[in-house]
């Protein structure tokens, strides 16, 4: 086994979600899939609700600011014409939905009903999120060795504490000691990780990121913040620069805390 020891000193472990302590695939597959599959149903379930009405308002001014590109579909506004008005209205929100996610686009008109469809999801148990079987032994023990553990991901906060909150090992929300999103800054801005060690109260050194993708690495570095490249099962390739370059991991357990012995 390889081991990569972690250096002295080191007292916070920053973790990225989607390739790195969760499969791709879990998110590719049974996330995404989930959205585009239930979404008219959870419109036509939730609709009259507050925050459904707010989440189609925030697409409907998307969907304005897109009518420009190819292929945007339009979302109409309410004028309260009956059944068949509001029939209409659901699948131009549906198609809409389905036109972003096909771009694979991020905007937070997306990410808001996303983040509430999972929520539902998770809470009705319809959906528990997938973990790699070293990360939860692994952090546990890094928590006993006295670190601390965060987690830095482009999904929102809320859709992050509900993986952690709803998952194949249960609860593991106390594992966590605070979450990042997009909020802080981009993972591909050094700017981010200074953002991220002050809101911690700790140096840029102090900190070790794990992480799939080597554009965020290379950012962390910049920001003097200690990388290590996490390699698995269905995340992108690594040139053969980027495998000599980066401290390579599989698994959380190839990590050796010299402050654990």
């Amino acid at each position: 086994m390889v081991v990569l020891s972690v250096p002295a000193e080191v007292t916070v472990i920053l973790l990225d979600i989607e390739g790195t302590t969760t499969p791709i695939a879990f998110v590719k597959d049974i996330l995404f899939p989930y959205i585009k599959e239930n979404v008219k149903g959870y419109l036509e379930t939730h609709w009259e609700e507050e925050e459904c009405q707010q989440d189609v308002s925030l697409l409907r001014k998307q969907a304005e600011e897109d009518s420009h590109l190819d292929g945007a579909v339009p979302i109409p506004a309410a004028s309260g014409d009956g059944a068949d008005e509001l029939e209409q209205l659901i699948q131009a929100v549906v198609d809409n939905v389905c036109w972003q996610m096909s771009l694979d686009r991020k905007t937070t008109a997306l990410k808001q009903l996303q983040g509430h469809m999972w929520r539902a999801a998770f809470k009705a148990g319809h959906v528990k999120a997938e973990f790699f079987e070293d990360v939860v032994p692994a952090v546990r023990k890094w928590r006993e060795a006295g670190m601390k553990v965060y987690i830095y991901s482009s999904g929102s906060v809320e859709a992050q504490k509900l993986l952690f909150g709803h998952s194949t090992e249960g609860d593991i929300l106390e594992l966590v000691d605070g979450h990042f999103d997009t909020n802080i800054g981009h993972k591909v801005e050094s700017e981010s990780y200074r953002k991220i060690a002050n809101s911690i109260g700790c140096s840029t050194n102090n900190i070790l990121f794990l992480t799939d993708v080597t554009l965020e690495a290379s950012a962390a570095e910049e920001a003097d913040v200690h990388v290590a490249v996490v390699v698995r099962p269905g995340n992108a390739g690594l040139t053969d620069d980027e495998k000599t370059y980066y401290s390579l991991i599989t698994s959380f357990s190839e990590l050796y805390l010299p402050s654990s012995t």
